[in-house]
């Protein structure tokens, strides 16, 4: 896997877009996510700053993010949000992929689901799960259970549209008298 670390601080990539977040109620038993957030892109310098100036009233100020980049290309170091500067951090093997840990002075560590290419039906699914009060779902047991929930849910569909799509076998060809016939018409 390559990963490409951005060293430079500039804001040039527009505005942020507003942070898009799920997360558990304060005073609610940890579990191993606080919450989710659902990104508009794959572009970190965009997208975090949104995201710090979101949980900066809940959490304190945000100092330190960590990723791991099997879902962003590019990584910058130090990405520039309202007031100071966060650093970015990254790890290939200890952590999961979709995870984004949080650091902050005040809470300390915060750890939420990053849905990659969701669609929204989806994203609303992992946003609710991942705010559950005291789960013991992982960032990628979420994703590997909704991932299982999207193809029977696929399957299901294919075999519905099976079914009214003209999906059983014609008469003709159920029926050896029905085939006799056809072959007489010849």
């Amino acid at each position: 896997m390559t990963v490409t670390i951005d060293r430079t601080t500039t804001s040039e990539h527009g505005p942020s877009p507003p942070a898009r977040l799920s997360l558990t109620p304060v005073s609610a038993v940890p579990g191993q996510l606080d919450g989710a957030w659902w990104r508009c892109s794959r572009d970190l310098s965009r997208e975090l700053p949104a995201l710090a100036d979101a949980l900066d009233g809940r959490w304190g100020r945000i100092t330190r993010v960590t990723v791991n980049p099997a879902h962003w290309p590019v990584i910058p170091r130090k990405v520039p949000v309202t007031g100071h500067t966060v650093h970015v951090g990254w790890f290939t093997d200890e952590q999961d992929p979709h995870k984004l840990i949080l650091l902050s002075y005040t809470i300390g560590r915060c750890n939420l689901l990053i849905p990659p290419k969701t669609d929204p039906a989806a994203a609303a699914r992992l946003m609710s799960a991942a705010a559950l009060p005291g789960s013991l779902f992982t960032a990628s047991g979420l994703m590997a259970d909704e991932d299982a929930t999207h193809s029977a849910t696929d399957v299901r569909s294919r075999e519905e549209e099976w079914e009214t799509d003209g999906g059983a076998a014609p008469s003709s060809l159920r029926s050896p008298i029905g085939h006799q016939r056809s072959a007489q018409r010849m």
